[in-house]
């Protein structure tokens, strides 16, 4: 939240011609960058014309909480408006999504849901009903105070400079207590609306209790995923991932219409969503009865999903495949093949086990394009790790292009895990050199905790506090250390050694071996925490707590950052492998792993002069980590 108080208050401050300046430097101080110039556009223009009703309506005392950040997302709700009920003096809260546009109309490929708004967009966004709708739902999820009391909250989209005719199409959607809108046509209708919702008496006291309230645990992707995928939509989707979501439902719907093929490209960071919104893709298609599949190249993922999802029943075990499933597939065999981590795409499905009569030399990509429908492909170009991985949004395209497909992209920029905190993001980016000038200090924002470890032994002891206090925590590395193989009977082989701690690797088997989980559930079990994980167990997925050990392979060595390939046990490293290459890939790797926590992260460096620059980065929190519960 950028700023907070009532709408008289508010109000002054705009007259004195201090709102903006205030929200400006709020703004930098939470995100780390300037605003664009759309949300100072927004701040000038549309809270205004809220600020304005709110009087009109004699609502100057209500509060009034701008920028509202949703919890464990970076997502913001414009206004959320606070005060007391006129008709039960119980707390009230009004969303408010604000909108400049003056003329917009439902999609033709891909409406009502989503909609085209003349002079503001390129590509279809999501209409502002839907978006506010799903604000409200978020909140009720997630906010401890409204999961309590759900009547309390009511969404409303104000589109302050347009006319009822110039977006009548809007209201082809379905309109709810927690999903309204109003125009600038029917402004007198919009005052009665909110004097109906909150009465002219201070809404201090609802917003204090609204702020305070306790964050629920973020539904986690493998706690969930059995019911989404077999029973009824778990996650809310928010604004871009809506977008996605039905831009690859309408696919499918034109696609079954029309008897013709269409891709779909979804890209995003870690945390973005793109696991959840093909979770809640498959869930969606598996129930109307719909021929889909889930598809990647990560084992981990695929035979946790296949766990946690087919629990009950075997047919939907059997719709998660791994990418190179599809080598001897019929063209257009399936209706719709949700290719999750597609960055993990590789040039050819075959490998040294591959038979003679298989070897085709055709492209994993167009195995994957050619085997269904509509594909849909969800993808970071950034996590790829591996020599050989070569998903990129650009060969999908030229693929697409080849077969004169149309090719449809959505980009996912809100975060979801490191509780939604982009600047915890932008951090580790810069802090590894993989992008803008280099390593900057942490700046707490309140939605990520982070921590600098001087032992392994303190990073562990740390987490154990976490895990007792009910939070979930995985120790990963950076692959320095040889991987012996587990025996039969045999305490597991501590071969993660720095000075007297010593540490056993995740197992490499697809068997439980005392105690310790097969590498797939590495980082959904419980009892993975006795052991470290590497970044192809923990790549793609999340817990709570995550202590990140950073071995000889990277260093910082004076103002860079030195990368040591001599240090890296990987066995995809080879001599061929260029420098460049590996350099790319151990920095990416580090990126993996410091992105996969939710609520913190704990960093120790095996090197003194890089935990002496670690800690020199994140002076602004304990040196040493304090139990936090």
């Amino acid at each position: 939240m950028l700023f907070r108080d009532s709408a008289a208050a508010v109000a002054v401050r705009r007259i004195e011609g201090s709102l903006g300046l205030h929200l400006t430097e709020q703004f930098v101080h939470a995100h780390g960058h300037k605003p664009g110039p759309s949300e100072i556009r927004s701040w000038e223009r549309s809270l205004p014309a809220l600020i304005d009703t709110l009087l009109d309506a004699g609502l100057g005392k209500i509060e009034m909480l701008i920028e509202y950040g949703l919890p464990l997302t970076s997502k913001r709700a414009d206004v959320v408006l606070a005060g007391a009920h006129p008709r039960t003096g119980k707390p009230s809260y009004v969303v408010v999504e604000l909108k400049q546009w003056s003329k917009a109309h439902p999609d033709e490929d891909d409406g009502p849901v989503l909609c085209r708004v003349e002079d503001h967009y390129r590509r279809p966004v999501l209409n502002p009903i839907e978006q506010v709708r799903g604000y409200c739902d978020y909140l009720v999820a997630f906010n401890g105070v409204l999961a309590q009391h759900p009547e309390r909250i009511a969404g409303v989209a104000y589109l302050h400079n347009a006319k009822e005719l110039d977006v009548a199409g809007l209201y082809q959607v379905e309109l709810t207590e927690r999903g309204q809108m109003f125009t600038a046509d029917r402004r007198g209708e919009f005052l009665t609306y909110l004097k109906s919702k909150l009465a002219p008496e201070s809404g201090a006291e609802a917003a204090d209790e609204l702020l305070a309230a306790k964050t629920q645990p973020s539904k986690q992707l493998m706690a969930v995923a059995a019911e989404e995928v077999r029973e009824r939509e778990q996650f809310v989707l928010l604004d871009e991932q809506r977008v996605a979501f039905q831009r690859a439902l309408k696919a499918v719907e034109r696609a079954h219409g029309a008897d013709h093929k269409e891709v779909v490209v979804i890209t995003g960071g870690p945390g973005t969503g793109k696991s959840v919104i093909a979770l809640s893709l498959l869930g969606e298609l598996y129930r109307r009865g719909i021929p889909a599949l889930h598809a990647t190249g990560s084992q981990s993922f695929t035979k946790t999903m296949r766990k946690v999802a087919g629990t009950r029943k075997r047919e939907v075990q059997n719709l998660f495949k791994y990418f190179n499933s599809f080598m001897t597939a019929k063209p257009n065999s399936l209706d719709v093949l949700v290719c999750d981590e597609a960055h993990r795409i590789r040039e050819t499905s075959a490998n040294r086990y591959t038979s003679a009569a298989l070897r085709t030399g055709k492209r994993q990509i167009d195995e994957l394009i050619d085997v269904a429908r509509v594909p849909v492909f969800l993808l970071d170009q950034h996590q790829v790790v591996r020599p050989g991985e070569m998903g990129t949004v650009e060969e999908i395209e030229a693929a697409a292009a080849a077969r004169e497909l149309r090719c449809r992209k959505v980009r996912l920029d809100s975060q979801f895990r490191c509780g939604g905190s982009d600047s915890y993001l932008r951090w580790v980016v810069r802090l590894l050199g993989l992008e803008d000038d280099g390593p900057v200090d942490w700046e707490p924002d309140g939605r990520m905790q982070l921590q600098v470890a001087d032992s392994p032994e303190e990073l562990e002891t740390f987490l154990q506090t976490q895990r007792q206090e009910g939070y979930g925590a995985r120790i990963s590395a950076g692959y320095c250390w040889k991987w012996s193989d587990a025996k039969p009977g045999e305490p597991l082989p501590a071969d993660v050694q720095i000075g007297n701690w010593a540490r056993p690797w995740n197992l490499k088997g697809e068997r439980s071996v005392m105690g310790a989980p097969p590498s797939a559930l590495w980082a959904t079990d419980p009892a993975g925490f006795g052991q470290v994980g590497c970044v192809y167990t923990a790549q793609g997925f999340e817990y709570d707590w995550s202590g990140v050990i950073m071995g000889p392979d990277l260093v910082w060595r004076g103002d860079r950052w030195i990368v040591d390939r001599t240090a890296s046990k990987d066995p995809v490293f080879k001599r061929s492998t260029p420098d460049d290459e590996v350099n790319r890939l151990i920095r990416n790797t580090y990126k993996v792993l410091l992105t996969r926590g939710m609520v913190g992260t704990v960093i120790y460096s095996t090197d003194a002069e890089t935990r002496a620059k670690l800690r020199e980065l994140v002076q602004a929190e304990a040196r040493t980590p304090e139990p936090v519960g």
